[in-house]
């Protein structure tokens, strides 16, 4: 029998745990038909808890009605490769090409004749309204319409975002059977729609899961149920050890069941390989989420970090500033900065904490290196 867990990034787990009312949200909303809640949502969430998985499942669901689904990440580029994405079903779907210098049409819906206008006048930016709205009109013969994801949406410009926004926005008006589901770290996401145009504006009335930590309870529970369905046994109190392991943390359920899968072999599982596989699942999520987390930050974020990690819980940032010999407005900037980065949450009034499980302890094995004095002026 194949190890069931999956600890690849975006992977599908064996069992997703804790998230079937947001799928049926969805699912709902599909059958309510345009302009429902949940056809428009924006996820968040820290790193490793699923957001990604989530966008896939969602897709999933889209396809099991018929829908046509296209899955995007937010960066330069992003709409042209939408649109590209779009022509290419459009095409399986048997629909002709538009005629050349097609640039607008007019359409006609249960309120009457409509113009369309993107809310750009860039040709090549154009091009993605234009075609997914030639999918639309396809998939409106059939019932059924498109669901574009987008992840790491704090990764989009300004730009995008608002022409993104204000033509799907225009979709929704004419009643066509559009969904997008969108995914980003919370505090980033929040300052991406700080503004106050009329495209944010109506992003900003999207259904906002927020996707945390599950039940340790519920993650035993899948601990067992994964296992005994796999053919293999395990008790209901090692079952327990291996959720508490994870701390309800999404990835690290997928790290912790691959590796005691691993560690027994063919047999039934037992406290030693429980032992040895949590330890190995700690070492791999070091590597595998800490490390190019840390890499992607400055030194001073690093060494911010460091300094937090001497408490055994959440920090004050007069107790960092005080250790980085810093005062609290220099502090403060790379709080807000690791906030942004879903590397550390708020804890209470002037008090942080690490997002991630362990990572206080990767830090304090990795300190000597981590640590630095350098100035970078809060530049990244």
């Amino acid at each position: 029998m194949p190890n069931p867990f999956k600890p690849t990034a975006g992977a599908a787990p064996p069992l997703l745990v804790g998230r079937q009312p947001i799928l049926d949200a969805f699912q709902e909303s599909i059958d309510d038909g345009p302009g429902a809640p949940f056809l428009l949502q924006l996820m968040t969430g820290a790193r490793g808890v699923g957001k990604t998985v989530m966008l896939n499942e969602l897709g999933e669901v889209a396809v099991r009605n018929g829908w046509i689904v296209i899955h995007a990440t937010a960066g330069p580029g992003m709409l042209d490769r939408i649109a590209r994405r779009a022509a290419r079903y459009r095409q399986e779907l048997g629909s002709p090409d538009r005629g050349p210098g097609t640039t607008s049409w007019k359409i006609t819906t249960p309120v009457g004749e409509l113009g369309r206008e993107s809310h750009t006048s860039d040709p090549e930016l154009r091009i993605w309204l234009d075609e997914v709205a030639d999918l639309l009109d396809v998939l409106e013969d059939h019932g059924t319409g498109v669901c574009v994801t987008i992840d790491e949406i704090h990764s989009l410009d300004l730009g995008q975002m608002q022409i993104l926004a204000g033509d799907v926005q225009m979709f929704v008006r004419e009643g066509r059977r559009i969904s997008l589901i969108m995914a980003g770290l919370p505090r980033a996401v929040e300052e991406l729609l700080a503004g106050d145009s009329r495209p944010t504006t109506f992003l900003r009335r999207a259904e906002r899961p927020l996707l945390a930590d599950v039940p340790v309870a519920e993650v035993a529970d899948s601990f067992f149920q994964i296992i005994t369905d796999a053919d293999r046994s395990i008790s209901d109190e090692l079952a327990m050890e291996c959720a508490q392991a994870t701390e309800g943390y999404p990835f690290m359920i997928q790290l912790v069941g691959y590796h005691v899968w691993r560690q027994a072999g063919r047999g039934p599982i037992t406290q030693e390989h429980v032992t040895a596989g949590v330890a190995a699942a700690q070492s791999r999520l070091g590597a595998l989420v800490h490390e190019p987390a840390l890499a992607d930050l400055s030194a001073v974020d690093r060494t911010f970090l460091v300094a937090m990690a001497r408490d055994d819980g959440p920090s004050r940032l007069g107790d960092i500033a005080g250790r980085m010999s810093r005062d609290r407005r220099y502090a403060s900037v790379y709080r807000d900065r690791l906030l942004k980065a879903g590397m550390i949450r708020a804890a209470g009034h002037g008090l942080v904490d690490f997002e991630a499980p362990y990572l206080r302890e990767y830090l304090r094995g990795h300190a000597a290196h981590l640590v630095t004095g350098q100035d970078d002026g809060g530049q990244g």
